[in-house]
């Protein structure tokens, strides 16, 4: 053995332990001081902000946030905790972490109408929104929101959807051409069809055609990449326990949706497909090169910011802007058309006095068919019932002070009728609550009951208060608002017109079938015993 080589290894290798004992010591220090961070920013969030009562959590590790998770009915939870708690509660969640619960109209409106610099998106939800649409509307604050929603809003006003109606129309009109085939090839009397997917179809062909001059196909069976897999999501969930795991802790510690899962690898999937087809859209928008047009691509493409006059870039214009808007046209708008036909079809009485209005004045125009009464009523009483939109969620950026409509009791036992928030502060509103709250609607509030909105009495001055459109957040209020809500009325009534004009619809096995929610990427319809997401409905001619 060569014993003067001895040393040489000894000291590397005692080199190497004094380097991995210094690195465990600066991980170690580093994990101390990022606690230490968190927890005196917690207590001083805890001593700025009103200490304000709510239930207590179920698991130490969760909170409440399991319930919430796997609840479909979270509206109804938030309105128990209200009616316990007040107008303002705090819930706690997932390791600790804190949420404010607004059920205000006043506080809501106050929260809703401030800029985009002042609350903004949790980083948690901002990366859910990266990874599905990109660094879109959904997903930009401030001055970068401000130049994306004036880039798009042109595409979207009243003037414009106007020109656009005949296209939404004629995509109408094949859904109903194929119902019709349908009902004839089953012998004539009645068909039953599963109205959810038709929905889905014809939001996407009626606003690829109409806003992006791109005809999808899927209303023909013609395949596409993106509608699969935005089918895949559409459907309940079928993750393991796994997913479920990763999808609950991602929206507090967003760095988990790097931990590869089912649902993570569907995410990526999704915008690998929206992008390609994006692509497709802006290239043949480019190449066509229409001057007059009143498709949103072109318009979007053609924008420029009012301030700096500076023209929209292709990246503001694509893949990011027409990601968000399909995934809004799809996900959202067939969500809110179903719904329609399910509740037509399981109160009669309201198919009855539709029909007789729309039939009452011939073929209508745009605009007659906007200032149908009955019509509106129907539309909006559907918003009011059957949200897409769950929750919306706002992190303070600044310390700041939230008026109340009625004082809360904190948890010292004082009575405040405003709430003092600390810059970090995250805050919620239950869309579902705020739209079904019997405190703000009255007793009635669970019903549908279209009337309503006719009535002189029929929205209460309470509800009255809500700062939404029409008095509802369905479509969210301030900047923030539904860019494309006036797009999404007008597609929802033109198919009510078509399809009440022409049909007869029945709930599948009578009127006792039973419809509940179910989770995909957003709350969605289904007629309970059926498989995935199917909305079976009953189709007979309509005969005069």
């Amino acid at each position: 053995m060569d014993t003067t080589s001895t040393p040489v290894p000894v000291y590397n290798t005692f080199t190497v332990l004094v380097r991995s004992s210094f690195i465990i010591d600066v991980a170690i220090g580093l994990v101390v001081v990022w606690a230490l961070h968190m927890a005196i920013r917690t207590i001083r969030k805890e001593f700025r902000t009103t200490k304000l009562r709510g239930p207590k959590g179920t698991s130490l590790l969760l909170g409440v946030g399991k319930e919430l998770f796997e609840s479909v009915e979270t509206g109804a939870m938030f309105e128990e905790w209200s009616k316990e708690y007040g107008v303002a509660y705090e819930i706690p969640l997932i390791c600790g972490q804190k949420r404010i619960i607004l059920c205000d109209p006043k506080a809501a409106a106050y929260l809703l109408s401030k800029d985009t610099w002042s609350y903004t998106g949790t980083p948690g939800l901002k990366e859910h929104m990266v990874r599905t649409i990109g660094k879109g509307l959904f997903w930009a604050e401030g001055e970068s929101h401000r130049r994306q929603r004036r880039s798009i809003a042109a595409s979207f006003n009243s003037t414009t959807i106007r020109n656009l109606s005949p296209i939404i129309h004629k995509t109408v009109d094949r859904v109903r051409a194929a119902w019709e085939a349908s009902i004839d090839a089953n012998g004539g009397e009645s068909v039953v069809l599963d109205v959810q997917k038709w929905m889905n179809y014809v939001s996407l062909d009626s606003f690829g055609t109409a806003g992006l001059s791109y005809d999808f196909g899927s209303l023909e069976g013609k395949p596409n990449s993106m509608i699969s897999v935005l089918d895949a999501f559409g459907a309940p969930s079928s993750a393991n326990f796994w997913d479920g795991i990763v999808l609950l802790v991602s929206f507090f510690f967003p760095i988990v949706l790097h931990v590869p899962t089912k649902r993570v690898e569907m995410f990526t999937k999704l915008r690998e497909q929206m992008s390609a087809i994006c692509d497709k859209i802006i290239d043949n928008a480019t190449k066509e090169k229409v001057e007059t047009s009143n498709s949103t691509i072109d318009l979007l493409l053609q924008a420029e910011d009012e301030v700096s006059g500076r023209r929209v870039t292709r990246e503001e214009a694509s893949p990011r802007q027409i990601r968000t808007l399909l995934f809004a046209s799809y996900e959202t708008t067939a969500l809110m058309m179903t719904w329609a036909l399910v509740e037509v079809a399981r109160h009669p009485h309201v198919q009855t006095k539709l029909r007789e209005e729309l039939l009452s004045g011939g073929e209508p125009s745009y605009d007659q068919l906007i200032s149908f009464p009955y019509l509106d009523a129907v539309v909006q009483e559907t918003l009011r019932v059957h949200s897409a939109v769950q929750d919306l969620i706002r992190q303070a950026k600044e310390d700041d002070v939230i008026p109340l409509s009625e004082p809360v009791r904190t948890k010292s036992g004082d009575v405040v009728d405003k709430i003092a928030v600390e810059r970090g502060t995250v805050i919620g509103i239950s869309v579902p609550c705020m739209n079904r709250s019997e405190a703000i609607w009255g007793p009635d509030a669970k019903v549908f009951r279209p009337e309503r909105w006719l009535e002189a009495d029929g929205v209460t001055k309470k509800a009255q208060e809500v700062k939404g459109y029409r008095h509802v957040l369905t479509f969210g209020e301030g900047p923030r608002t539904c860019v494309g809500k006036v797009f999404a009325i007008a597609e929802i009534k033109t198919v009510l017109s078509v399809v009440v004009k022409n049909f007869v619809l029945e709930m599948k096995d009578g009127p006792d079938t039973k419809v509940e929610a179910v989770r995909g990427i957003s709350l969605r319809p289904k007629v309970t015993g059926e498989d995935g997401i199917k909305v079976p409905l009953r189709l007979r001619h309509y005969k005069g």
